[in-house]
């Protein structure tokens, strides 16, 4: 009988596209899930899996074996949840990638509780600003803001995203405030760390504005600073520059014109098939935490 951990490797190295990725998620090296591959192969008869130094695809073969062996480990993790009340109990290792700003302010400061609630699972989160192939890269899952687009990811909305234009009551001071948007050329803008121009919604429907300012980054907190500090017009999301509005050290300019409503705060991970508990567990959490209606936004 086919040995069962080698059904998870060949499931885990087609959901991944690698070995070495499969090799990073479940702890073995890539000789190993090749040599455990090979063994599966051989056990069957026949090939699963196309080999080329630059990708893995599956065979005919393959492809039928990938769709059935997913049912046998959805079916087993089912099992085991409703055998042993795994379904609320999380082990192992939950790697997550998140953005800097956002994973320092909203998500490290809950993470308390959620390791109190699993003290057998280990927390691995990654912060950064730079877009992360969360399965070339071996994360169980991301924390994304942006407008979700078609992908091989499955996506769950975990709160909605704000966005307004902001200035420091200094800066008004000194230069006035706008008050329609061509006004904006005349003013001190600051470019987002990933240079994206402003997708804003107001009195004339859907507008893109390019920013131009004299600085440059590749730091979301930099421009924070920046703005705070009166350097000029920025555009924030709120979960960002809360504190800073309800203080009144910023306040929103062309309140009529804000931020693309398709923004969102999303969890992402790689199949809606043999989800970890671990993953779910988190994303409940979060989904929880944060709400359709944010605490940031109360």
């Amino acid at each position: 009988m086919t040995n069962l951990g080698d059904l998870e490797i060949f499931a885990r190295v087609v959901s991944t596209g690698s070995m070495s990725a499969a090799g990073r998620a479940l702890g073995f090296s890539p000789a190993v899930i090749s040599k455990r591959i090979k063994r599966l192969e051989d056990r069957l008869g026949t090939r699963l899996l196309q080999r080329t130094t630059r990708q893995i695809s599956l065979t005919e073969a393959g492809q039928g074996f990938y769709d059935r062996v997913l049912g046998i480990l959805t079916g087993i993790e089912e099992a085991e949840a409703y055998a042993s009340g795994r379904s609320s109990h999380a082990l192992g290792v939950l790697r997550i990638s998140a953005p800097t700003s956002f994973g320092r302010m909203h998500i490290a400061p809950h993470l308390t509780k959620f390791m109190k609630d699993h003290p057998d699972l280990k927390l691995h989160i990654v912060l950064t600003d730079e877009f992360t192939d969360i399965v070339a890269e071996g994360f169980d899952m991301a924390v994304r803001i942006g407008e979700l687009v078609d992908s091989s990811l499955v996506a769950r909305k975990l709160a909605p995203v704000r966005r307004l234009l902001c200035a420091s009551p200094d800066y008004i001071a000194r230069n006035g405030a706008p008050k329609e948007i061509g006004d904006l050329a005349n003013h001190l803008c600051l470019p987002a760390h990933n240079n994206d121009n402003w997708k804003l919604e107001g009195p004339e429907g859907a507008l893109v504005w390019h920013p131009e300012g004299p600085l440059v980054t590749n730091s979301s907190e930099i421009v924070r600073a920046a703005v705070i500090a009166g350097a000029g017009v920025a555009l924030r999301s709120t979960w960002d520059i809360g504190p800073e509005l309800r203080s009144g050290q910023l306040v929103q300019v062309l309140p009529q014109w804000e931020g693309s409503k398709q923004l969102t705060l999303s969890a992402v991970y790689p199949s809606r098939q043999f989800l970890p508990a671990k993953v779910r567990l988190f994303i409940d959490y979060l989904a929880e935490l944060y709400g359709p209606i944010p605490y940031w936004e109360q």
